[in-house]
This record gives structure tokens, C-alpha cells and sequence, in this order.
């Protein structure tokens, strides 16, 4: 299928009443993060579903349809490029990498970004200089810092904290929500491998720390050692 039958096959599988709950869980009011955006209503089974149905898919359809108007598409050419590149070879990751990089502009909520720049972005840097990372960090646009460090999620799982705490450090006067959680979330994640390490972060950082981004660096802590945390 090529990327307009792939849009009004999506466009059949809409349901108004899905779209009208997904603009409001998305803050696509004006001022929000999600402003603007639009939704076919296809909740996320389906569309990894046909994700697996229609991959592999080429890398030029895949394009088309990450720069597409409609939310759902672009989470779907997403998943799809996540899917090419675990088949791809070095060079085709390459590819990808730079494909995904390219179109920041679309990948642009934080479901996009969560189901994506640990499988992209992070192993394709696993063995290579991490220095695209912090120019994402401290990029002006929310999405690209939060691909920063949702990418970090690849590294703590090989027990590889050094980035994820020196991002946490670059961000923790950043000024959306959003980017709090991410960090946080992060840190919960290197505390369930090294609490020890997430600790002495913490020991250093904890005042300094929005509210959010600590409360989930330490949801994983003992009630004791919560509150501890948080009356500090």
C-alpha cells in the first residue's frame, strides 16, 4: 500500500467519538502542547496491529506519512520506522537514524517520542559519541529535548548512567511539565538498576529539582526513604 490508501484506510478505521476524547488528552487547545493537532480516533492496538500487517514498508512511504496532518498516521509511520530499523542492517540504520532526526518537526507528542527514541535513536548512539544529545537538550522545541532523554532509556537498560544524570543535571530548570516527567521517569529507571547512584544524584540535585521530576525518581523507594526525600 502506498501512503494515501495507507491515510483512507485509517481514515475508514476513525471514530469520531475516539478523535473528540484524543484532542483533549492531548491538550490540543490553543497554548498547549498538542495545539493544533488533529485525530482520525484509532486507539493505539490498532494501530500497532497494522503496523505488523503492512511492514515492512518503504522508507520513502514511511516519510510521507510522518509528515502527515493527522495524529494517528504519524504515530503509525513512527512504529513503522522503529520496525525498519530492527530489520535494517548498519548502513540502513544509518538511514533511519538520520531520517528520524530530520523530521523532528512531526514527531511531535509525547506518545511519538516515547515509543520511539529508545529504539532509534538510542541504539544507534549505544556505540557512538553521544554529543547529538546534548544539542537536542538544548534545543528551544520541548519534542526534541524529550527525544534527548527518552533515547537515555536505551543506555540505562546496558547499565550506562553517565548521560541520563549529566541531561538531568542540563534540564532540571527546564520549564515544561513535560520534560519533569521525562527526566524523572529516567531516574526511577536508573534507581531500579543502581539506587545508590540515583541517591548521590539526588543528594546533590534534590532541592534544586522540580516537584514532578522528583516524585518519580523516587516512586520506586521505600515509604521511609520517599518521604525523606520529598520533606528535604
Amino acid at each position: 500500500m502506498n501512503a494515501a490508501e495507507i491515510t483512507a484506510h485509517f481514515l475508514e478505521l476513525g471514530d469520531p467519538h475516539i478523535a473528540r476524547h484524543a484532542q483533549g488528552f492531548f491538550k490540543t487547545a490553543p497554548g498547549e502542547y498538542g495545539a493544533g493537532d488533529k485525530f482520525i480516533g484509532i486507539r493505539v492496538p490498532v494501530i500497532r496491529s497494522q503496523v505488523k500487517a503492512l511492514s515492512p514498508l518503504a522508507l520513502d512511504t514511511i516519510t510521507e506519512l510522518i509528515r502527515s496532518e493527522f495524529h494517528e498516521t504519524r504515530l503509525f509511520a513512527t512504529l513503522a520506522l522503529v520496525d525498519n530499523f530492527n530489520r535494517a542492517d548498519e548502513t540502513g540504520r544509518e538511514e533511519i537514524y538520520h531520517l528520524y532526526l530530520a523530521n523532528h518537526a512531526f514527531i511531535n507528542n509525547w506518545d511519538i517520542v516515547d515509543c520511539s527514541a529508545h529504539k532509534i535513536v538510542g541504539p544507534y548512539l549505544l556505540q557512538r559519541s553521544r554529543k547529538r544529545l546534548y544539542q537536542l537538550a538544548n534545543s528551544g522545541t520541548l519534542w526534541q529535548r524529550r527525544v534527548a532523554v527518552i533515547s537515555c532509556f536505551c543506555f540505562i537498560r546496558h547499565d550506562d548512567f553517565d548521560d541520563i544524570l549529566k541531561l538531568s543535571e542540563l534540564l532540571l530548570t527546564d520549564p515544561e511539565d513535560l520534560i519533569h516527567k521525562a527526566v524523572g521517569w529516567m531516574l526511577r529507571e536508573v534507581g531500579k538498576r543502581d539506587r545508590a547512584r540515583l541517591e548521590e544524584f539526588l543528594n546533590q540535585h534534590n532541592k534544586q529539582m522540580p516537584r514532578v521530576m522528583l516524585r518519580y525518581a523516587i516512586e520506586k523507594f521505600p515509604t521511609e526513604l520517599r518521604q525523606h526525600y520529598m520533606k528535604k
